[in-house]
């Protein structure tokens, strides 16, 4: 029986692995600009566009992109003397995990969930809504802040954000073309001869973009799912490791998951998210399109946590 991984272990693995999603996604955007390029029959134009858009999204996502999602979300940035017990929790977590302190946004909502983001453990930022706030217990809070710094001392944060936003990307130059496609009257004209061959390789082309654009956004998800359930476990451990205290946790996972206060996201930011407010009471699954597994297996993972290690 092998040993179970260590967080060192956790975290080297999620470094690894954010690069190499992050390379396929790069990929996948490269290939919808080569591939709409040559539907329209410029495809330099194509990869110049690919590459300028996911640049331009990367760039904000680097230097940026906490404060977008925050904005994005409804965030507001408070300061310490808005919310003091909100505060000291996070100042002490941030202490056990020996991180810097993370800046501290509230969203005004009554459904209760948090979520963290950032680029790093440096340039990191938690959001908690009112309605956690106003529904938890200071334990059940710890539990939950404790979940998201483990995000940020895991650099899971890292990866979603970019993910996020390379899933932006691609998700509008998909949209461009059709759109494109739509108002050309199914690209451009074929008048263009066909003693070069140009013409039949347009049509591939556009066959191919077609196809892409449809199914670019189902691959992205696809590929930002792949690791995020074990993430999940991972914070949910960390948040034992910083606390001691797993019943926090385990009360706050089930009060969030079943309560039924709607909430507004999107699908960017849904998967941030503590429990995924788009997933309904079960706050998860085990299909291949969900962000979270099923807040009952988190709880029973949780009350299984023994020796440090990470089980599963």
């Amino acid at each position: 029986m092998s040993a179970p991984l260590t967080f060192h272990d956790m975290i080297a693995r999620n470094k690894r692995n954010s690069v190499i999603l992050m390379t396929l996604m790069v990929a996948l955007l490269l290939l919808l600009g080569v591939v709409f390029g040559g539907a329209f029959d410029a495809l330099e134009f194509g990869v110049a566009l690919a590459l300028i858009v996911g640049a331009i999204w990367l760039l904000i996502a680097w230097n940026a992109g906490a404060g977008a999602l925050m904005a994005f979300s409804g965030a507001k940035e408070i300061e310490k003397k808005d919310y003091p017990q909100l505060f000291n929790v996070v100042e002490e977590l941030s202490i056990a995990a020996g991180l810097p302190m993370p800046r501290v946004f509230v969203i005004e909502t009554d459904a209760p969930n948090a979520f963290a983001t950032g680029s790093d453990p440096q340039h990191a930022a938690v959001a908690i809504t009112t309605g956690l706030l106003n529904k938890l217990n200071r334990d059940e809070v710890q539990g939950v802040m404790a979940h998201e710094i483990g995000h940020i001392r895991n650099f899971d944060i890292r990866y979603t954000m970019l993910m996020a936003m390379l899933a932006g990307a691609i998700v509008m130059l998909s949209e461009v073309f059709l759109r494109m496609m739509w108002f050309s009257g199914g690209g451009r004209s074929r008048r263009r001869s066909n003693r070069e061959g140009g013409g039949n390789a347009q049509v591939v082309f556009m066959l191919i973009g077609i196809l892409l654009a449809i199914l670019a956004p189902l691959l992205t998800t696809l590929i930002r799912l792949a690791l995020s359930r074990q993430r999940e476990y991972l914070a949910d451990a960390s948040a034992v490791e910083f606390t001691r205290n797993p019943g926090g946790l385990m009360s706050a996972l089930a009060k969030i998951s079943g309560d039924s206060t709607p909430m507004e996201t999107s699908k960017v930011t849904a998967p941030l998210y503590i429990v995924n407010p788009k997933l309904g009471l079960r706050g998860g699954g085990s299909s291949l399109f969900s962000t979270h597994p099923p807040t009952q297996e988190r709880i029973a993972r949780l009350q299984g946590l023994n020796g440090g290690g990470i089980p599963g």
